[in-house]
């Protein structure tokens, strides 16, 4: 089973899954972006290298580990996946996290009204369905706490739960 581990930057995907938290191979996807070259250059605007999802599909194809595995990354719910995991923030702390690890304002900014907007969300349950699709709102969570959570999606002991997460009140401050 392949579980997509997806959500805004900074809400914690790459945290929960390091040091082995899982107990299932992770692939990094945006480290497979940049190291084998699966992308289409570098975004002006934000910096940031643009992914050539086609390559990104065919090398996952190609590389992915055979049995259970989670695929990690904010695009990872643009793959094939037999189930969804959607990180959730609070979208002032998920701001606060990005200034502190070097983003700059405008970009910690834009990532906090798209978490309010639910649009890494929206994206997953237009591409897989709401059924496939899981929630945790990673906010107050420990990395271990997050990994639990993603190892109960790959158990089949958590229910879909998209659309259970609201910080649409962020935009009206």
């Amino acid at each position: 089973m392949r579980v997509a581990l997806t959500g805004t930057p900074g809400t914690g995907k790459t945290t929960a899954t390091s040091e082995g938290r899982l107990d299932v191979p992770v692939v990094h996807l945006n480290e497979a972006v940049r190291d084998a070259g699966l992308h289409e250059g570098t975004d002006p605007d934000r910096g940031s290298l643009v992914a050539d999802l086609d390559a990104v599909r065919e090398w996952l194809d190609a590389n992915a580990p055979a049995g259970d595995h989670v695929v990690e990354s904010h695009l990872a719910h643009r793959l094939p996946a037999d189930r969804v995991v959607v990180l959730r923030c609070r979208p002032e702390t998920l701001r606060e996290r990005l200034r502190e690890r070097g983003e700059s304002a405008a970009s910690a900014r834009e990532n906090a009204e798209s978490e309010a907007l639910d649009v890494v969300l929206g994206e997953a349950v237009a591409e897989h369905g709401r059924e496939r699709v899981y929630e945790v709102d990673a906010t107050d969570l420990s990395p271990a706490a997050v990994a639990a959570a993603v190892r109960a999606v790959l158990a089949g002991e958590r229910e879909p739960s998209a659309g259970a997460v609201d910080f649409t009140d962020y935009l009206q401050a």
